[in-house]
């Protein structure tokens, strides 16, 4: 029989026999349980999430002033999820939301500015002349 590394439990006493009978025994270090453990620095790095633009401001704008059927304000509340998420450091969510708000913003501002010079266009043109 071999020594082993690791002591191990025996089950049967013809084993028990042998290691009394002054069988090398396993080192003596290996058979303690470690007191020392190594000094570690744990270092918990987060993903930079400054770079995602949650279009806050813009959002507000849309909802005051351009909240073209609702459009406005869709984009507020994606950009309040965004600024929720990048404070929970979910970052691949903030940006799919970022993408969202941005997507909203340029909906409503797209529309409510066509829907403003319509407006011009017939103040300066009716249609009763034609």
């Amino acid at each position: 029989m071999a020594p082993t590394l690791f002591p191990m439990e025996s089950k049967s006493s013809k084993t028990d026999s042998v290691r009394a009978a002054g069988a090398p025994q396993a080192c003596k270090h290996l058979a303690e349980k470690k007191t020392m453990t190594n000094p570690t620095t744990v270092i918990e790095v987060y993903p930079d999430t400054t770079e995602v633009n949650d279009y806050y401001l813009w959002s507000i704008f849309n909802f005051v002033y351009l909240n073209f059927c609702c459009l406005g304000f869709i984009a507020l509340a994606y950009s309040l999820k965004v600024r929720d998420k990048k404070l929970l450091n979910d970052l691949n969510g903030a940006v799919e939301d970022a993408k969202t708000a941005r997507l909203f913003n340029i909906a409503s501002s797209a529309l409510a500015a066509s829907c403003i010079i319509l407006v011009f266009i017939f103040l300066r043109y009716p249609l009763t002349d034609y």
